[in-house]
């Protein structure tokens, strides 16, 4: 009995070890190749004799971003896109501004948790689980706040003055995709019917808040 029991083990633990990832990546850089069209879960990596120090560095964050649009917020991403040395590290940040009454819409980051921390001002902040349970605090410079993976959550400042915050993530490339645009935006179109239905509105009311999403 002893023996089977030892035989069931080392198998279990052979089959699990041939079924595991990776847990780290298995070079020291592999700096993105965004002009390659070879995509493997990630980017292909660019000829180590080509690699600079550009390829680690971003000055983006340094200073708040143009706010020009309807929600008076402002999200500059530093992920792989903008600094290739990300590429198979795991990690990325944005920067976020907001004008007073600004709001980061509703969103989801659908391969990342994000740990937010207030630069300046104060901003609003809530996550909703699963079982549409809000989690919400309002957060001030020099505080945090996380959102878990893949939860929809929304930043907003309802100060009087213009607030900003860092955001890291555990991804390179975390993604987004914004509530309101992904229903309301998509091309092609989700059906009229189908989030009139959703939404227990009428297709006319549909029509009139797709109108705000369609390109300019």
């Amino acid at each position: 009995m002893k023996t089977l029991i030892s035989c069931l083990f080392i198998v279990f633990s052979f089959g699990t070890s041939m079924v595991a990832s990776d847990p780290d990546m298995l070079q020291d850089i592999c700096v993105a190749d965004l002009s390659s069209a070879v995509k493997v879960n990630g980017f292909a990596c660019k000829v180590a004799s080509n690699v600079t120090a550009e390829d680690f560095f971003f000055a983006g964050l340094s200073k708040p971003g143009n706010i020009t649009n309807a929600v008076g917020s402002l999200v500059i991403p530093a992920n792989v896109e903008r600094i290739p040395g990300l590429n198979t590290l795991g990690i990325s940040m944005s920067r976020v501004d907001y004008l007073p009454g600004g709001l980061n819409p509703p969103h989801t980051h659908p391969r990342a948790t994000e740990i937010v921390f207030v630069l300046e001002g104060s901003i609003d902040v809530g996550f909703i689980t699963t079982g549409s349970v809000l989690i919400s605090k309002t957060i001030h410079k020099g505080e945090v706040f996380v959102f878990p993976k893949g939860l929809v959550h929304f930043q907003k400042n309802n100060g009087d003055k213009p607030a900003s915050a860092l955001a890291a993530f555990n991804s390179q490339f975390p993604g987004t995709q914004s509530m309101a645009m992904a229903l309301f935006g998509a091309k092609p179109a989700v059906p009229d019917n189908v989030l009139a239905q959703a939404f227990q509105i009428d297709a006319k009311e549909v029509q009139t808040i797709k109108s705000k999403f369609a390109p300019k």
